[in-house]
């Protein structure tokens, strides 16, 4: 356990936020190898995976309920030096991982074709697609356990742990791909469905790995068999915190789907430009995003602590980080857009869209890093509500006018990108006043 209500804010975020941005990227590599051995496939297997890979913010919806709220709470029990309190959270949480991990195993089977069907441009895509998710699935349920594991490690403060799990299972995953998608060394390519099946064994190793782990080295939190009898009154107080940020990303799948959906016509190149520039726009985004999961549990023992100052200190260093990272990587994104999408295909539409994408959509860069700023300090507080009704403000100002323009007589794919940057610069304006308005409401104590 790490102790964050004392010494320095931005040097409690920096230690947390670099091994988490490191563990981050280790994850987004997951997609980023699976893309680049998939793009020697072909432009429709390149978009059939894309499309797919979007499902996955479906599952990462209600890995982030169980995560967030397992983080905010054990943060506010080590805040308060409630040690049995954060074991208790901490098994708790490991119920009802496997609990959703069932339910994405069951459901993810019976969605997967379908919802192929409804956004694939072509046959061909359409069958990548679903040939991916099918042994991508098993993984996705996976994740639940590693979620749980590694958010309890974040609530204590301790995260080089998971990110050395996380570098460990990517590089399996980049051994496996080639062997799995183009047959190196068996002769047997198993392409699209060897990409999935090589993310799914990796994760299995990974998770394997953090359990070891935690049986041998975690001393704060741990496995304790006593404390896995369901306790629905502690479920609920994960589930609160928790499912407002798992529909963040339910609703961020939802703002996915609507534009593969209103780009289909454009055809499987502008669906995989947009595919590849979406998976680099998320390795942009890991710096900003790391700060903002770092907040959670430096702003979270602070407020268990019942320290407003060092809370409101928090988020004014953390929205400073973010926010100027998140600059930075703009004007690179202006720069250098193309080399960026070049890495992954060598198909000139594909790269044209992708650069194009990466080109308009980098403008709302900075106020994304603020909205992850917020995010992070809603986490903390112990009520994401707020946050969720950010996000719907961004679905509504997107989805109507985009589908409207949609069916309108010279209908440009830019266009799309931005109504994006606009919606994202007035989700981060709701996002500021509704923090404000959790500050006065929650550090009341401070008095």
């Amino acid at each position: 356990m790490k102790d964050l209500t004392k010494g320095s804010i931005m040097g409690h975020l920096l230690a947390m936020a670099a091994p988490m941005a490191i563990g981050m990227l280790v994850q987004t590599l997951y997609m980023l190898v699976d893309l680049y051995f998939v793009a020697r496939l072909g432009g429709p297997a390149l978009a059939g995976v894309g499309a797919a890979s979007n499902f996955n913010m479906a599952v990462l919806a209600l890995t982030q309920m169980l995560g967030v709220g397992t983080v905010a709470l054990i943060s506010h029990a080590v805040g308060a030096k409630d040690r049995d309190a954060a074991n208790l959270v901490f098994n708790q949480s490991l119920l009802l991982a496997a609990l959703c991990g069932l339910i994405a195993l069951v459901g993810g089977y019976g969605l997967a074709a379908p919802y192929m069907r409804s956004l694939g441009a072509d046959a061909a895509t359409v069958a990548a697609g679903t040939a991916y998710l099918d042994f991508l699935i098993p993984g996705l349920a996976l994740q639940f356990a590693m979620i749980a594991m590694g958010s309890a490690l974040r609530g204590t403060g301790i995260v080089k742990p998971t990110m050395v799990v996380q570098l460990a299972s990517v590089l399996i995953n980049i051994v496996l791909a080639p062997v799995l998608i183009a047959g190196v060394g068996t002769g047997h390519p198993l392409g699209a469905a060897g990409a999935g099946l090589a993310t799914t064994l990796s994760v299995a190793f990974g998770t394997v790995l953090l359990a070891i782990y935690y049986g041998r080295l975690e001393k704060y939190v741990g496995f304790h068999p006593d404390l896995w009898r369901p306790r629905f009154r502690t479920w609920w107080q994960i589930l609160d915190i928790g499912l407002p940020a798992g529909g963040e990303f339910a609703l961020m799948f939802a703002y996915i789907g609507v534009i593969y959906f209103v780009i289909r016509d454009f055809g499987a190149a502008a669906q995989a430009g947009f595919g590849v520039g979406q998976r680099v726009m998320q390795m942009i985004f890991l710096p900003a995003m790391a700060i903002g999961f770092s907040i959670a549990p430096v702003a979270g023992q602070n407020f268990g602590a019942r320290d407003a100052a060092r809370v409101r200190e928090t988020f004014h260093v953390g929205a400073a980080l973010g926010t100027g990272a998140m600059a930075i990587l703009t004007l690179l994104c202006q720069w250098r857009g193309d080399r960026m999408i070049g890495l992954f295909t060598t198909d000139p539409e594909t790269i044209a869209v992708g650069t194009g994408f990466l080109k308009v959509i980098s403008w709302n860069f900075v106020c994304s890093g603020f909205v992850f700023t917020c995010s992070g300090m809603f986490q903390a507080l112990g009520n994401t509500w707020p946050a969720i009704w950010s996000s719907g403000t961004r679905l509504v100002t997107f989805v109507l006018p985009v589908l409207w323009l949609s069916q309108q007589h010279g209908f440009r794919i830019e266009q799309v990108w931005l109504v994006s940057v606009t919606t994202v610069t007035l989700q981060a304006l709701v996002s500021y006043l509704l923090l404000r308005r959790q500050f006065g409401q929650r550090l009341q104590f401070a008095s």
